[in-house]
């Protein structure tokens, strides 16, 4: 007479060799992590730069709106001092303009550098597991082959 297999215990061998590696997903997680601090330091370093420039051009516009509010001698002199402020707001707008424009090269040279030591480390994390992987199934199937004969 022929014996049947155990197909629960095959299956239990089987699914036994498949362990949740959970130091895998802890080490998921903390790696977001570390990289989401990285991002967000680069992204409020940004902010606080962007600020500063903003504060500054705001006090240079004020300072210059006050040389065009005095009373002036001459209608023509009106005239004059609102040219020189279009002027110098033109000045200073291509100065802060270019200024915004540095700490958007820095912000992208960042989080390219960010990027890809993350793509880096993420490819050497999932060469590594599916090594582990692939040497568990063949474990596991040797022993399933083995329980099988």
């Amino acid at each position: 007479m022929a014996k049947t297999q155990d197909f629960t215990a095959m299956m239990k061998d089987f699914m036994g060799a498949f362990p949740v590696d959970t130091k895998a997903m802890e080490d998921v997680f903390k790696n977001t992590a570390a990289l989401n601090e990285k991002l967000s330091a680069v992204a409020l370093d940004a902010a606080g730069k962007s600020a500063e420039i903003s504060n500054k051009w705001t006090k240079e516009t004020i300072s210059k709106l006050g040389d065009v509010s005095k009373v002036k001698a001459e209608p023509a002199d009106y005239a004059k001092a609102a040219t020189d402020f279009a002027s110098a707001s033109a000045e200073v707008a291509a100065e802060n303009m270019a200024a915004f424009a540095e700490v958007a090269k820095k912000v992208q040279m960042d989080t390219v550098e960010l990027m890809m030591a993350a793509g880096k480390d993420m490819t050497e994390e999932a060469t590594a597991a599916v090594k582990k992987a692939t040497d568990e199934v063949t474990t596991a199937a040797k022993k399933a082959s083995a329980t099988a004969k």
